[in-house]
């Protein structure tokens, strides 16, 4: 139960961080690079077996994690701009209702059955993050608004589906830092072909603010993985009520720490969107 906590307070944290990013003007591409730059090396220096990177191109996962570093870093930038212009709460909750992308995988690739109640949850899920976008009194159409969290819940949703695959049919709990890191390095190597790009139009200057900033992130980034895949190999919970603790208070715990630190006022609406992105989640996990 320890390690669902530190993964749901390392979760939590990383949305209060792109928050600040936005108010100590750190460049969040840069910050992201030196975030994965310093995941990997936490993973690495996790890993408790004998490191050959030569054999790591030969593992049966590794042309996967390169896939995965190029989505990561494209949906952390989106997920940053997410929390910085919608809210914290909104882009907790478009993260963690991607958790039925996994369901719906499951029904299509593994022939799983999806009940009337995991349907409705589904539905539920959409209309959370439709109602907790929602900034105005009167519902509006606005595509930063709409679009930032949709693109979120896509992403993470295909991140999730993603990583529980390698999970299930590539990885030994032993294999986690490594596979972790090798992500994160991928998605660090993506970073520097964006940044290279950039910088062709715009000269580069190193700022020790976007460092710091990457640093503070990169350390809570990793953790939340490792503690949740730590997590999950608890024997008295099965994986469905892992993802529901987890997803329900990091939703909860991201929007009272929006609260607290940001004084983000959210309208009747917003808590609509909070209530059934709670709803959904028990529905699609649990029935």
């Amino acid at each position: 139960m320890l390690d669902l906590l530190l993964s749901i307070f390392c979760s939590s944290l990383i949305f209060v961080i792109f928050k600040l990013f936005d108010t100590y003007k750190i460049q969040t591409l840069f910050a992201i690079i030196t975030n994965y730059i310093v995941a990997c090396i936490t993973g690495l220096l996790f890993y408790q077996e004998p490191i050959s990177f030569s054999e790591i191109p030969t593992k049966s996962w590794f042309w996967g994690t390169i896939l995965l570093g190029v989505l990561f870093i494209l949906i952390f930038n989106i997920m940053a701009k997410t929390a910085q212009a919608v809210g914290v709460a909104v882009a907790s909750v478009a993260t963690k209702m991607s958790l039925v992308i996994p369901v719906l995988v499951g029904v299509v690739a593994y022939h799983e059955q999806l009940s009337i109640l995991k349907t409705i949850g589904i539905l539920l899920a959409l209309a959370a993050v439709y109602f907790a976008s929602l900034k105005t009194k009167s519902i509006k159409f606005s595509k930063e608004v709409f679009i930032l969290p949709v693109l979120v819940f896509l992403g993470s949703g295909i991140i999730d589906a993603s990583i529980n695959y390698f999970r299930e049919t590539k990885l030994n709990s032993v294999e986690f830092p490594i596979f972790s890191a090798t992500v994160f390095a991928a998605a660090a190597c993506t970073g520097f072909v964006f940044i290279f790009l950039k910088s062709i139009k715009t000269p580069l200057k190193i700022n020790f603010k976007n460092i710091i900033g990457g640093i503070t992130l990169g350390v809570p980034n990793y953790f939340s993985i490792f503690f949740l895949l730590r997590a999950l190999q608890n024997e008295s919970l099965n994986s469905a009520s892992i993802f529901t603790i987890n997803n329900v208070a990091i939703v909860m715990f991201s929007t009272l720490l929006g609260i607290l630190l940001f004084k983000e006022q959210l309208s009747f609406k917003n808590w609509i969107g909070i209530l059934l992105a709670v709803v959904s989640i028990v529905l699609v996990a649990f029935f």
